[in-house]
């Protein structure tokens, strides 16, 4: 396993010809940051101090340029950053994040679906996805891009993993995509069963010694760039054995919005939730939050502008 994620080099002010906010965007996340640094009675020293506590260097110039609205965060580092600050400030989850704007391509950048590489960093290698897609694996998804996700998990009586509905909007990177593939792993594949909802199922394999699931789901026609659909579909586990412990989702690339909702049985509750984070699928879990069940027995985390990397919740059963 590899050791927790640690800071990375401080961010730095961006030059005059570099990305600034919009006047909206400027006014909602400066004034968010600059009332709750207030609130709390901290100096942006003190601010910095309490980040690099956490492994997080950020640049005292660069917290006065998101107090006074000359720019906002946008890298992976600085939506990191963010998160953090929630914490310190006393803030709920997602009150700063949730303001941030989209971000401005910088070059040459346009919003592309991940490479090779990009998919390994968080993968790993030789991961159930990649030896699940074969050679096809290179271009897993390259077409698309995700911007909304949204999954419902159902933990039954038995405390194990039920059912997974996920619903996404996508956008199409190029003219020509007519398909989406779908990967889930760690379930008893020769079992588990695939219902589209929103899209045509296509050809589904079943995996049982990478105890993998793939589908494909068809949007009927060829999507032109920068065209969006939605797609949704229910993954029913079938006769899992073992108690579910956790629920995570692989990101490859910074979808705007992911929801995870669990639902559990009320004759199975857990004693505790947690949200977690890690950069790569081999590297430790990060807990970030406690995460409360509400009176319906669910639980859920949103988050903005997520960091490529996986994204899950944890939970306790009482002993």
């Amino acid at each position: 396993m590899r050791s927790p994620h640690r800071g990375q080099p401080a961010d730095q002010a961006p030059p005059p010809s570099g990305r600034t906010a919009s006047p909206d965007t400027e006014a909602a996340f400066a004034l968010a940051f600059r009332e709750a640094v207030q609130r709390r009675g901290l100096s942006l020293d003190r601010v910095r101090e309490r980040l690099a506590a956490q492994g997080i260097s950020i640049s005292l110039a660069t917290l006065s340029y998101w107090q006074r609205g000359r720019s906002q965060p946008e890298r992976a580092h600085s939506l990191r950053a963010v998160d953090a600050l929630e914490t310190i400030l006393g803030l709920p989850a997602g009150a700063l994040r949730s303001l941030i704007g989209p971000s401005r391509p910088r070059g040459r950048i346009t919003g592309e679906a991940p490479g090779l590489d990009a998919s390994r960093q968080v993968l790993g290698e030789h991961s159930h996805v990649e030896l699940a897609l074969g050679e096809k694996f290179p271009q897993f998804n390259d077409d698309l891009l995700a911007l909304s996700i949204h999954e419902t998990v159902q933990i039954d009586e038995h405390r194990r993993c039920q059912a997974v509905t996920v619903r996404q909007v996508v956008r199409a990177t190029r003219d020509g995509a007519r398909r989406i593939t779908v990967v889930h792993g760690e379930v008893t594949a020769d079992s588990a069963t695939v219902t589209a909802h929103y899209g045509r199922l296509g050809t589904v394999r079943q995996l049982p010694k990478l105890r993998t699931v793939v589908a494909e789901l068809e949007f009927g026609r060829p999507l032109v760039r920068d065209e969006t659909t939605l797609i949704s579909y229910t993954l029913q586990y079938g006769r899992e054995s073992a108690e579910s412990l956790h629920y995570e989702r692989r990101m490859r690339t910074q979808p705007f919005e992911y929801l995870l909702h669990v639902c559990f049985h009320p004759d199975a509750l857990p004693t505790r939730c947690q949200r977690f984070f890690r950069d790569r699928i081999d590297a430790p879990m990060r807990y970030e939050r406690r995460v409360a069940l509400d009176v319906s027995h669910t639980s859920h985390m949103l988050l903005h502008k997520c960091l490529p990397g996986v994204h899950g919740m944890s939970w306790e059963w009482p002993r």
